[in-house]
C-alpha cells in the first residue's frame, strides 16, 4: 500500500468515526469506507496504539482518542469559530427559539462545528457538532452551495448521485437546483424535512474577504416551527446574523 494511499484511508476512518459522538462499530466503518475489514482492521489496531482512537469496550464502537483532543486544542487559536460565531448562536436560538448552528465548508461538504440550544423543548437531532453533510445536502450545504460560482455547481451536479449517496434518494438533482435557485432569491435556504421526514431546517451563508461562502449559520426545529408565515421572520434573523459575521472579515470563519 502506498503511503498516500494510506494516509488517505486513514483520514477516511477518522472522519468516519468523528461524525457522531458515540463513534462508529466496525461493521459500520467497513461499510462506510468500502475498504476489507482486514485492512479496517489493521488501520484501526494502529490509530489507537498512538491514541487517535480509543475503543469502547461497553458499547464496541470506535471512538476518537486523546491525541485528538490535544491535536485540536493546538489548532483551536488558528480557527476561532468560538470567538466569531458563538454570539451569533446565541442570538439566533435566543429570538427563535430554536437550536442554532454554524457548519463551515470542507472541499464539497459541510461539518457543524457549534451548537446552541434553543428554549423550544421539542427539538431536532439530525445536526450535531461533527456531523458531515454533502454540499448541496440539508440547509447549510443548500446555503453554501447557492452561492458558488456556476462552474463550481455544475461540478457537483454533473456527479450528483455519488456526490450525494445515501441522500441522493431525497435530493434528486432536479429539486436541488429548484432549491439553490430559491435559495439565491430568498438570501437563505429552507429544508422541508428532505434528511428526516418532520425536521425542518433554515441556513444563511457567511462569505470570507473574497466574497466566498466559507459557512452558514443554521435553526432546525419540528415542521410546526417553519411554516411559511414564520419563515420570513427566521430567515431575516439568519441574513443579519450571517452579515455580521461575514463583516469580521476573516478567513478563518
Amino acid at each position: 500500500m502506498q503511503g498516500a494511499q494510506v494516509v488517505g484511508r486513514v483520514a477516511a476512518l477518522l472522519r468516519l468515526v468523528g461524525r457522531k459522538p458515540e463513534g462508529m462499530s466496525i461493521a459500520g466503518l467497513v461499510r462506510e469506507s468500502g475498504l476489507t475489514r482486514p485492512t479496517v482492521h489493521r488501520l484501526l489496531a494502529s490509530l489507537a496504539a498512538e491514541g487517535l482512537l480509543d475503543h469502547d469496550q461497553r458499547t464496541g464502537n470506535w471512538i476518537l482518542g486523546p491525541e485528538i483532543f490535544l491535536l485540536g486544542s493546538v489548532a483551536a487559536a488558528r480557527f476561532p469559530f468560538e470567538d466569531l460565531a458563538r454570539p451569533s448562536l446565541r442570538r439566533l436560538a435566543e429570538e427563535s427559539g430554536e437550536s442554532a448552528f454554524y457548519s463551515i465548508r470542507r472541499g464539497h461538504e459541510t461539518v457543524c462545528v457549534l451548537r446552541e440550544e434553543g428554549s423550544f423543548p421539542v427539538r431536532s437531532f439530525v445536526l450535531h457538532e461533527g456531523v458531515r453533510f454533502p454540499l448541496g445536502v440539508a440547509s447549510a450545504g443548500t446555503a453554501i452551495m447557492a452561492f458558488l460560482t456556476d462552474e463550481e455547481q455544475q461540478v457537483i451536479l454533473s456527479g450528483w448521485e455519488q456526490h450525494a449517496g445515501e441522500f441522493a434518494a431525497g435530493h434528486s438533482e432536479g429539486v436541488v437546483r429548484r432549491n439553490l435557485e430559491q435559495t439565491r432569491f430568498a438570501g437563505y435556504s429552507v429544508n422541508p424535512g428532505l434528511v428526516l421526514e418532520g425536521s425542518w431546517g433554515m441556513a444563511a451563508a457567511v462569505f470570507d474577504q473574497q466574497g466566498r461562502p466559507v459557512g452558514a449559520l443554521s435553526l432546525t426545529g419540528i415542521e410546526p416551527r417553519f411554516r411559511p408565515e414564520r419563515q420570513e421572520f427566521l430567515g431575516k434573523l439568519l441574513m443579519e446574523e450571517a452579515h455580521r459575521m461575514s463583516s469580521a472579515r476573516t478567513d478563518h470563519l
